[in-house]
């Protein structure tokens, strides 16, 4: 089954195809990061703007790459929650007229089960059930995947999403954005012990996360050092950053894998491209006896590739959209777009 998809959820405009899910063909991807950067952030109404210039391009340079025609694909995918809402909305209503004008399925996918499914493309052996980590910018959840399309979401930030403090704290740290992967390369040269910077807990619920703390902390720390005309270690304070991230994040998600006596744990999501973070999983994870699967860096971002390996198995549940699928800024990952749809939600 051949299967051109389309991402368009926040600054990335991308396409891939594939052949039954794991077999990616090609894989392109317009960034619009540089364009954002002069914002110190995502721009929705320029992001949205920017989707709409570029998703032709990017899904004729997919299928150029991958060698085939558009009258051979058997469905056309779209992720169409969550987002930006009109970021959606472009990639969504792109692809469906393209579903409706080849006669095939239009197939909506969950952003976050599609973060997942890039483990999939990785890793070709990976199968549920196991343990789920999605880290990105909007997003923080530890998710059981009991099967392709079947998804208990264990906890979540009840604030911010660990990549949203990557990004403020590296903003005032005057780092570009995105600040994730500067903040990374900015912390291999710090003392991740010089600065004491809080770990949060969530009262009655072992698997939630909160990084709003931490992103308040380290800003103060930052705007007192220069009102008393100093300033602060930069890399030290980048290389805490790190530390209470992994702190907070890998002792959840491995307790959440063996409580639920899963064997294997996989992360996904920008923040999963965290150097700190991986090298604590994969020392933990190996502690404990659970099998880790860690997608390249290159998959860790928002990818079509992921989008299309996802697609393939809601088609084989069944989730298949029409030209009338709405989109949603917020779905739990334990629901689908389309059973969303039918329910008329």
């Amino acid at each position: 089954m051949i299967i051109l998809a389309i991402e368009s959820s926040c600054d990335e405009t991308a396409a891939a195809v594939s052949r039954d899910g794991r077999e990616i063909l090609s894989d392109v991807v317009y960034s619009q990061a540089e364009m954002h950067a002069l914002y110190g952030g995502v721009v929705p109404e320029i992001a949205s703007r920017q989707h709409a210039e570029k998703v032709t391009l990017v899904a004729e340079e997919a299928l150029r790459r991958a060698g085939v025609d558009r009258r051979d694909l058997d469905a056309v995918a779209a992720t169409c929650a969550p987002g930006l809402i009109g970021a959606l909305l472009v990639g969504a209503n792109f692809a469906k007229a393209c579903a409706l004008a080849l006669d095939v399925p239009f197939i909506p996918v969950h952003h976050i089960r599609g973060h997942i499914a890039a483990c999939y493309v990785a890793d070709k052996t990976l199968e549920p059930p196991f343990t789920a980590l999605v880290a990105s910018g909007g997003h923080t959840v530890v998710i059981d995947v009991a099967d392709y399309t079947a998804m208990t979401v264990l906890g979540a930030s009840r604030d911010d999403a660990a990549g949203e403090a990557f990004d403020k704290i590296a903003r005032v740290l005057s780092l570009p954005y995105p600040g994730g992967a500067a903040m990374d390369r900015l912390a291999q040269g710090g003392d991740a012990n010089q600065y004491r910077l809080p770990r949060a807990d969530v009262a009655g619920a072992p698997f939630d996360f909160s990084f709003s703390g931490l992103k308040t902390a380290a800003v103060n720390l930052v705007h007192n050092a220069a009102q008393k005309g100093e300033r602060a270690d930069r890399a030290a304070l980048a290389a805490g950053v790190c530390r209470a991230v992994a702190d907070s994040i890998v002792p959840r998600v491995v307790e959440a894998a063996l409580h639920c006596g899963r064997k294997t744990v996989v992360a996904a999501g920008g923040v999963a491209a965290n150097s700190v973070l991986r090298a604590r999983l994969a020392e933990e994870c190996r502690r404990r006896g659970l099998a880790l699967c860690l997608p390249p860096l290159r998959l860790c971002g928002d990818n079509g590739s992921m989008i299309a390996a996802q697609a393939y198995y809601e088609y084989l549940a069944g989730n298949v959209g029409t030209s009338a699928q709405n989109c949603y800024a917020t779905l739990p990952a334990g629901e689908s777009p389309a059973a969303q749809e039918k329910a008329g939600k």
